[in-house]
């Protein structure tokens, strides 16, 4: 699963960087070896391309006031300036990466890199694995499609309510039809009954035409005052609808907790606070490496090459004698004086006990900024839910108020309408008289059948309107339930993409780690496994369930017996194998490979030269470009595509 390699090489040209007052150097894709022994600024070099790349741990010359970084990958260039403003190093430019933090942690694999300290400084696995992973992010976008799923099922909920009124609706549009028909076919008898006692009766047409407008104004008053009526009935049903919701969105609110005034401040302030302090540990712990690192190595190689140089001197009449310099003591290589082996092996021993120190403190500021995230993550959902319901209590306030005017304005109409009927009642009544009172019981039950007539058809418009929408609304019914399974998948895709990435770092772990031991054949080593487990802790005032991945070690005696071992028992060489697996399995998991083109990798002193060519020959599969600093006699075994001694 290797990147696809260019044609084209790359060339970087430093300036000030680590102990490099000037270079420029060309790499092709695969493996470059820079070999050469300690001090001779391989390191630099590899920072230098960690800094192009857009990594912050980088440090300039120390004489210098600025640096200069500039990498060409094919026909693209990237640049990097580092200023000295201030005792602070300032950084500009255009780096390849806009977030070296994937990066930083499991491609510029120095010997200072946080992933491959981890197993021997018995950090949070882990956490290193997910770190680059927003999950606040993540937890925020579930947030949003829950609430859309819950809308969704709202809507399907409401078509299923109006599917179960559907057979009702049907129903009452068959009668009130039959009722249509019966009425028209009653008031068509009427009404020739009506034209002959018309007939017969003599009336002017004067009388006959007001009486006439007074039944058409009685029909038309009763028609408004149906309508009206109706109005009246939806009106308070909203209401009551209205109201009752109120009561609830009420009910949810006072039941939220509230977040004291200034609380989510104070955890974002100390949220940057820790960042800030973290990232000044991280600093100083790589410094402290470093320093462990190169005192370490020349400790070991002083007694031969500075005693050496200092005896030279000696002839010259400028440097000690062979007689003071005793078989336990050294020189000095920032001084020059003699001093005992021992107590800079006591000094070294104190900044690696300073460094685990250090180790600890960060493990402790991680522990606590996921304890604030999380709280921080239960402020913003709380202030979110309030700002919705009192947001939604305000509306529905309004619409209260709103359909409390109609209803009283509906109440006025209707009583208005009740007073109109009776007035024209009154005066229907006062034009009859005996000669025609058969006549105008006839009108006045032909004007009522009407008036039942109209009030039908009014009913069965309202239901047939009201059957057409819940069809029209059950058309999208497929739809939101597509739409609502598609949320689901979605929020449980987001739900198990943080598990996905552990499961995947397992998986890479203990794949690579199996085929590495075996290459490299470490006689007493059976295995070394990661496992996935879980376990509940305490984050703010709740308890969560966290996962947490644990590092088995199985040992096998002479015998065939094999037996779980620890990681301190791990010899140097087992440990460095074993944290590099570990950065190479969050390289893996995270597909680093497809957005950083460069891996570096740097003192692998405490493996031997054949097991050192053996894990580089199996870890430049996964890299475009694989830079790898190495002692002569190391870099002798390895095969490489470039082989840079001096630069």
């Amino acid at each position: 699963m290797s990147t696809k390699q260019t044609e084209t090489g790359s060339r970087i040209s430093v300036r000030n960087i680590g102990g490099i007052d000037e270079a420029e150097v060309d790499f092709e894709p695969g493996v470059t070896v820079l070999a050469g022994r300690n001090a001779t600024n391989r390191t630099s070099l590899l920072q230098a391309i960690m800094a192009a790349l857009g990594s912050d741990n980088v440090s300039m010359k120390g004489d210098a006031e600025e640096a200069h970084v500039e990498l060409t990958i094919g026909e693209e260039t990237y640049t990097r300036t580092l200023q000295r403003r201030n005792e602070a190093v300032q950084t500009s430019g255009d780096p390849y990466l806009d977030d070296p933090t994937v990066a930083d942690l499991f491609a510029f694999l120095l010997e200072s890199n946080e992933a491959r300290r981890a197993v021997v400084t018995d950090a949070d696995l882990r956490d290193l694995i997910m770190r680059p992973v927003d999950t606040d992010e993540i937890q925020a976008e579930i947030d949003r499609l829950v609430e859309e799923r819950r809308n969704l099922s709202e809507e399907i909920d409401e078509l299923d309510s109006l599917k179960d009124r559907l057979p009702s609706l049907e129903e009452k549009r068959t009668r009130l039809r039959n009722q249509i028909e019966e009425t028209t076919s009653e008031l068509e008898a009427l009404e020739e009954q009506i034209e002959s006692k018309d007939a017969d009766v003599e009336q002017s047409r004067e009388e006959q035409a007001e009486l006439e407008a007074k039944l058409e104004e009685l029909r038309e008053t009763r028609s408004d005052l149906e309508d009206v009526r109706y109005e009246l009935e939806t009106e308070e049903d909203s209401l009551q609808s209205l109201r009752a919701e109120k009561q609830d969105v009420e009910s949810e609110y006072e039941e939220l907790p509230e977040t004291p005034a200034g609380d989510l401040e104070e955890i974002e302030s100390r949220i940057d606070t820790l960042r800030t302090r973290k990232q000044g540990l991280e600093s100083e712990l790589n410094e402290l490496q470093s320093v462990i690192g190169f005192n370490q190595e020349m400790l070991e190689e002083s007694g031969d090459e500075v005693s050496d140089a200092l005896r030279d001197g000696d002839r010259d009449g400028e440097g000690v004698t062979d007689e003071l310099l005793p078989d336990d003591s050294v020189t000095c290589w920032t001084c020059g004086s003699e001093v005992d082996a021992a107590q800079i092996e006591s000094t070294i021993e104190k900044l690696r006990s300073l460094s685990q120190e250090t180790v600890s403190e960060i493990n402790d500021i991680d522990d606590e900024l996921e304890e604030l995230k999380g709280k921080r993550r239960d402020r913003k959902d709380q202030q979110r839910r309030r700002e919705r319901l009192d947001r939604r209590k305000r509306e529905l306030e309004d619409e209260i108020e709103e359909t409390e005017v109609r209803i009283e304005r509906l109440s006025e109409r209707r009583e208005d309408l009740r007073e109109e009927i009776e007035t024209v009642e009154g005066e229907i009544e006062e034009l009859e008289d005996d000669s025609y009172e058969e006549v105008l019981d006839l009108h006045k039950e032909a004007n009522q059948l009407e008036y039942d007539l109209g009030t039908l058809e009014t009913d069965l418009e309202r239901v047939e309107d009201n059957i057409e929408t819940i069809e029209e609304r059950l058309e999208g019914e497929a739809e939101l339930e597509a739409r609502k399974d598609e949320v689901s998948e979605e929020i449980q895709e987001l739900r198990t993409k943080i598990e996905r990435i552990e499961q995947q770092a397992i998986e890479a772990f203990n794949e690579h780690m199996e085929t590495v031991l075996d290459r490299l054949e470490y006689d007493n080593l059976a295995r070394i496994w990661l496992e996935r487990t879980e376990k509940r802790v305490r984050e703010g005032r709740r308890k969560v369930t966290k996962s947490v991945f644990d590092l088995h070690i199985i040992r096998q005696t002479e015998s065939g017996t094999t037996y779980e071992d620890t990681v301190d028992h791990l010899s140097e060489s087992e440990r460095e194998v074993t944290g590099l697996i570990f950065a190479l399995a969050g390289y893996l998991a995270h597909e680093v490979y497809e957005t950083v083109p460069f891996m570096v990798l740097d003192s692998l002193e405490a493996i031997d030269a054949n097991r050192i060519a053996t894990l580089v020959e199996y870890v430049a599969g996964y890299s475009e470009y694989l830079v790898v600093a190495l002692l002569p006699e190391d870099a002798a075994n390895v095969e490489a595509d470039r082989r840079i001694e001096s630069f």
